[in-house]
């Protein structure tokens, strides 16, 4: 009986399906399967691997990597010997394969309303220069000023476990800002500022840069005061709302001086619009734009209809883009920090990477610059 039942088992072990699942089972042994997943890829795909780069360089792995990654502990000799290794095996580095093997990736992301807003040019540069030193990569989201939009580009990176997100403004979806709580990675906004709990920021008043434009205005004897606004984001209406708070406390604010507009900003609508107002109120004696672009489009079709500025109008921008200086006659704006609220944002988000406590709010402040215009 015992005889019978050793057949039967030896029978069905010879069987397909058992044959399969001996093979199945058997202890991996292949030099190949034992390599990383970078590794086995890479040689996979006849790809050169970061061994190899370093091989060649005759340097350990982990420092080609940070040579590759720009770490600033690196030498320069030594860096640049790695890259012409890596140069001359055609060596191309796997991020997504580093991600997986420690867990965390070497990237922070940025979130910007718009790639085309020279605004944010500024900014982005200068968290680059901060970033590059540490071997940081820098991913750009553009979400084109759509709140949906950003929360998909949230959804998109968090799968890449970037360090850390520098984010613009605090106007955002529900569902993004739920993401972003359950990521628990360190995140920096930008541009604005707020002082609730656990919240880190970095820019300056809105609102009190509107507020100083109405003042300066109103101290050259100017009464019939509009704000001209486009996109109308976040941002542009707190300069509104601080610019009205001023005229309201003075007793001169009329709403009918209000000019509003969905579109984006620029020169050809900054023209349409100053044309538009002063067909309906021919009496407005001084006009806060929005944007740079906008004054400057008021500036060139006041020339075109004969309107003197600032003799009939003051004109006043915002953000001091490089042209303003040079306008004729050229145009007083609130001067923005852009360049340093980038800096000390991507500095922020570094000491929180670092575990180091940093101010969760950061004033830069702003400055009016005061010229021909007003």
């Amino acid at each position: 009986m015992n005889r019978g039942r050793e057949r039967f088992a030896l029978i069905i072990a010879k069987t397909p399906r058992q044959r399969y699942l001996n093979r199945q089972f058997q202890p991996v042994t292949s030099p190949l399967a034992m390599k990383s997943p970078t590794q086995s890829n890479s040689r996979t795909l006849g790809m050169p691997t970061l061994a190899e780069v370093a091989a060649r360089a005759g340097v350990s792995t982990i420092t080609a990597s940070r040579a590759l990654r720009g770490v600033a502990t690196v030498g320069a000799d030594l860096a640049e010997r790695v890259r012409k290794a890596a140069n001359e095996l055609g060596y191309v580095a796997n991020p997504a394969a580093r991600t997986l093997a420690s867990a965390r990736s070497t990237s922070v992301v940025v979130l910007i309303p718009s790639l085309s807003n020279q605004l944010f040019i500024e900014p982005l540069d200068a968290i680059h220069e901060v970033m590059r030193p540490r071997g940081i990569e820098v991913l750009i989201g553009d979400y084109h000023y759509c709140r949906d939009e950003e929360e998909r580009l949230v959804r998109n990176y968090l799968p890449y476990r970037p360090m850390g997100m520098l984010l613009t403004g605090f106007d955002r979806t529900e569902g993004t800002r739920q993401l972003l709580a359950a990521s628990r990675i360190p995140c920096v906004h930008m541009m604005e500022l707020n002082s609730a709990p656990g919240i880190a920021s970095v820019g300056f008043s809105q609102q009190a840069a509107g507020e100083a434009v109405a003042k300066h205005l109103l101290q050259q004897g100017r009464r019939r005061l509009a704000y001209v606004a486009a996109q109308l984001d976040p941002r542009v209406m707190q300069r509104g709302e601080g610019f009205r708070r001023a005229l309201q406390a003075a007793g001169v604010y009329d709403p009918a001086l209000e000019l509003l507009h969905p579109l984006p900003s620029s020169i050809a609508l900054g023209c349409q619009l100053f044309r538009e107002l002063m067909q309906r109120h021919p009496d407005v004696d001084g006009i806060f734009f929005c944007n740079d672009d906008l004054a400057q489009g008021a500036l060139f079709e006041a020339q075109r209809c004969s309107i003197s500025v600032p003799e009939r109008v003051a004109l006043v921008g915002f953000n001091d883009l490089p042209a303003s200086a040079h306008t004729v006659p050229r145009l007083s704006s609130i001067h923005t920090p852009r360049t340093e609220v980038g800096r000390e944002a991507a500095n922020l988000l570094l000491k929180m990477l670092d575990g180091r406590a940093g101010a969760p709010s950061i004033d830069l402040g702003f400055e009016l610059r005061v010229r021909e215009s007003s």
